[in-house]
C-alpha cells in the first residue's frame, strides 16, 4: 500500500494498536518503507516520534522494536486518563464554541438512540468521537494531544467490553454536555470523573496472564447526583 509520507507515523501507530506488529517485534526501516510505499526517511522520522510516544523502543543489536509495556505502566495510563479527562471537561465548559456544542449534542442524540434500541455496533466509535470532541473543546492543544495519545495507548493495551448499561453510559454523556453548555466547570469535571471511573471497569489487559480487572484503578471522587438533569 502507498500512503503520503506525512501519514507514515499514523499508519505505523494504527498498525501497532491493531496488533499487526506484535509486542517486542522488530520494526526495520526497509520492510516498513516497502509496506507503506515510501522512502526510509519518513519511516525513520516516524519511528523516532513513536519512540517518544512510547510505542517503540530502540534495543542494542536489534534496532527499533514494538514496546512491551508492563501491567503497572498500563494501569498508570488509565489513572492518567481519569485525571485529565475531567480537567478537559472543566476547561471545555469555559472555552467551548457553539460548533463544539452542536457536534457534542449530535453525538449524544445518536448514542442515546442506538443505546435505547440495543444497537451497540457503533457505540464505541461514537463514544470515541464524543471524547475526542470534548477534548478539542477544552481549547488546549497540549491537553488534547495528551488525551489523544492516551486513547491510542489504552486501545493498544486494553480490550474494552461493552458497558453493562449503555443507556446509563450515554445519559452520563448527556449530563456532561449539559454542564459544558451551562458553563459549569465544576459540574462538568465531577460528572466526567464519575463517567471515566465507571468506564475503567470494562477495560481488560490484552497481555496479562489472566483476566485483569482494570477497576483496581480508582479515585476518591464522591458519587455525583444524576437526577434532575436534562439528557
Amino acid at each position: 500500500m502507498r500512503i503520503p509520507a506525512h501519514s507514515v507515523c499514523t499508519a505505523i501507530r494504527d498498525d501497532i494498536v491493531a496488533g499487526v506488529y506484535e509486542r517486542g517485534s522488530r520494526l526495520t526501516e526497509e520492510l516498513l518503507a516497502r509496506r507503506y510505499g515510501v522512502s526510509r526517511v519518513p519511516v525513520r522520522e516516524a519511528l523516532r516520534t513513536l519512540e517518544a510516544e512510547g510505542f517503540v523502543v530502540t534495543r542494542r543489536h536489534a534496532g527499533a522494536c514494538v514496546a512491551e509495556p508492563t501491567e503497572q505502566e498500563a494501569a498508570d495510563l488509565l489513572e492518567m486518563r481519569m485525571l485529565l479527562e475531567p480537567l478537559g471537561a472543566s476547561r471545555a465548559a469555559q472555552r467551548r464554541t457553539e460548533a463544539h456544542l452542536k457536534v457534542l449534542r449530535g453525538l449524544v442524540r445518536l448514542g442515546q438512540e442506538r443505546a435505547r434500541r440495543g444497537n451497540s455496533d457503533d457505540l464505541r466509535s461514537l463514544g470515541g468521537w464524543f471524547h475526542e470532541t470534548l477534548a478539542q473543546s477544552s481549547g488546549s492543544h497540549a491537553l488534547t494531544s495528551m488525551l489523544t495519545q492516551l486513547r491510542h495507548k489504552i486501545a493498544w493495551m486494553y480490550a474494552v467490553e461493552a458497558p453493562v448499561n449503555p443507556v446509563e453510559s450515554w445519559a452520563e454523556h448527556g449530563a456532561i454536555v449539559d454542564a459544558v453548555a451551562r458553563g459549569d466547570g465544576e459540574r462538568a469535571r465531577a460528572v466526567t470523573a464519575l463517567h471515566t471511573e465507571r468506564s475503567t471497569a470494562v477495560h481488560r489487559l490484552r497481555f496479562s496472564g489472566g483476566p485483569e480487572r482494570a477497576d483496581r484503578v480508582r479515585t476518591s471522587q464522591p458519587p455525583v447526583n444524576m437526577t434532575g438533569l436534562r439528557h
